[in-house]
């Protein structure tokens, strides 16, 4: 069933988006492609290379072009693919025979620099895997690599996914320094998948991929005003990808839009899209005039990421119920206990789970090796000098412990019931929260401002979340962070480009050096 699901969402996305496609979009920021990069979708961009209007050859050039150009403002691309333009000109070839494998089929990816790449550099932002490259693909690479993507580049990213230092700079690695937000450049672009969130940004790519643990997705998408999903957990392989634990990281696909984001997740998925209840697609992909009717929305509020996101969230809220949602407000339960017991889990799973990952690649061999290395190589402290979560990962206890296997046995029970519980009593199709508040300003002394409570249920259950674009204080973008039971990505992409259609929030950033005091709570 899940094979069948992949196939008709791919499917009804492309079919239902062509007719978008028919007018070309005029475009300032790539008038040779005949489209616009900062909105042309994929199926848009396929229906131009079926009609023989657009080759992957100059999709793939004039991203590089951008990221040449641009990137130097914002630091968020690491390294580009030198085959990435053979790469395109395979697929150009695929499409000349009526041989096109999917939707991706030379589409630009660029991918975040812990997910494993064969012969291009894998280091987690970190100088000791800066050696040798993986000498294997991880699996959802593998993925995109069969369905024609075009490997653009590695992201810059949260040296280690933001799991070093206790007061960690987040977009800050020792092998590419820090990654600027695009609308406000002294802003920060939150964690950890930093880099793919403001390369898409900045239009540097059509999709990038990134990884969370608890919020390294969803904030930095919200943040950075893209769409970002985080996966059921276990629906996209984390086999090669640089973990902290495995009971709650996931890979997942990172877009201007929905229909690329649920596109790019149809690909990079273990056989087809988590959906309740076995329906066999994702038939309202693309927005209805009606797609909120009759939607039942629990509204989490959060009101310490301040007045003025709070007073978005009810303008959003209002444009959602002129739409035919039902809004009402909730308080998912349990919280606190989760606040209290997520960290100590982490540190026991991180260490079990990065000496099994240092042992496949060159350097050090174990979390120890690891701390050793920092300790002895001065330009990995240039920006914060703290390891504090590694020693404290050292030092906990092994996941063969039974306190921790209860600690980490209530904390699934908690954060699944949070979310079933509220969606039960209120008869829910989703939960919405802010996904983030305005950028804070990066700043290496002081470290990240970024107590976000709004992406823990979800991540500790191993539930989906979406981040889609709500709109704006000031100049720096804000998230609507969507959350739903196990399995319901596929209704939760649905309810996304709803959401999006009516929102209509995004908007090209202006690289603005400052955006002065009023704009951050």
């Amino acid at each position: 069933m899940r094979n069948r699901s992949i196939t008709a969402l791919a499917a009804t996305l492309l079919a239902s988006a062509l007719l978008a496609a028919a007018a070309p979009h005029p475009s300032a920021a790539a008038p040779r492609l005949g489209v616009d990069l900062d909105t042309v979708t994929i199926p848009e961009l396929q229906a131009r290379m079926g009609d023989g209007l657009l080759t992957s050859s100059a999709l793939t050039t004039a991203y590089l072009h951008r990221i040449k150009t641009i990137d130097p403002k914002i630091n968020a691309v690491l390294r580009t693919d030198p085959t990435a333009l053979r790469q395109a000109a395979a697929s150009d070839a695929r499409h000349r025979r009526g041989a096109v494998r999917g939707p991706l089929d030379g589409i630009p990816v660029l991918i975040k620099d812990n997910v494993n790449t064969r012969g291009l550099a894998t280091t987690a932002g970190s100088l000791a895997l800066a050696g040798k490259p993986p000498g294997t693909d991880a699996a959802l690479v593998t993925r995109l690599r069969k369905a024609g993507a075009v490997i653009l580049g590695k992201t810059n990213l949260s040296e280690w996914a933001n799991f070093r230092a206790a007061k960690p700079t987040s977009g800050w690695s020792a092998v590419s320094g820090q990654t600027n937000n695009p609308y406000v450049l002294d802003r920060n672009p939150c964690g950890s998948s930093s880099g793919s969130a403001a390369a898409l940004a900045a239009s540097l790519a059509q999709v990038a991929i990134g990884t969370e643990t608890d919020g390294s997705i969803v904030c930095p998408a919200g943040m950075n005003g893209v769409v970002g999903h985080k996966p059921t957990l276990s629906l996209v392989s984390q086999d090669g990808v640089v973990p902290i634990s495995a009971e709650q990281d996931t890979a997942g696909p990172m877009a201007r839009n929905v229909v690329d984001t649920a596109l790019t997740l149809s690909v990079i998925s273990n056989g087809g899209i988590a959906h309740h209840g076995g329906a066999t697609g994702l038939t309202d992909a693309l927005p209805r005039p009606d797609g909120l009717r009759g939607k039942r929305i629990g509204l989490w509020r959060l009101p310490s990421l301040g007045p003025k996101v709070d007073a978005l969230m009810t303008r959003t809220a209002k444009r959602l119920r002129a739409a035919g949602a039902e809004v009402v407000e909730v308080t998912p339960p349990y919280q606190k206990r989760l606040a209290e017991l997520e960290f100590p889990a982490l540190l026991s799973e991180f260490h079990r789970d990065i000496d099994a990952y240092l042992a496949t690649r060159h350097g050090p061999r174990d979390l120890a090796g690891l701390i050793e290395f920092n300790r002895t190589h001065p330009a990995e402290r240039t920006c914060f000098a703290g390891q504090e979560l590694f020693e404290q990962a050292l030092a906990a206890p092994p996941t063969t412990d039974p306190k921790y296997r209860a600690m980490r046995a209530e904390l699934t029970d908690l954060s699944r019931r949070s979310i079933n519980e509220t969606m039960a009593t209120h008869r829910l199709d989703a939960i919405a929260s802010p996904t983030n508040p305005p950028a804070w300003t990066t700043d290496c002394a002081r470290g990240d401002n970024d107590v976000i409570p709004s992406s823990t249920p979800a991540a500790v259950a191993g539930y989906p979340s979406l981040s889609v674009p709500a709109g704006f204080v000031g100049e720096l973008p804000v998230g609507v962070l969507l959350m739903a039971g196990a399995h319901q990505d596929t209704e939760l992409l649905t309810l996304g480009a709803a959401v999006e259609n009516r929102l209509t929030a995004w908007r090209a950033p202006h690289y603005l050096p400052s955006a002065g005091t009023d704009a951050s709570r």
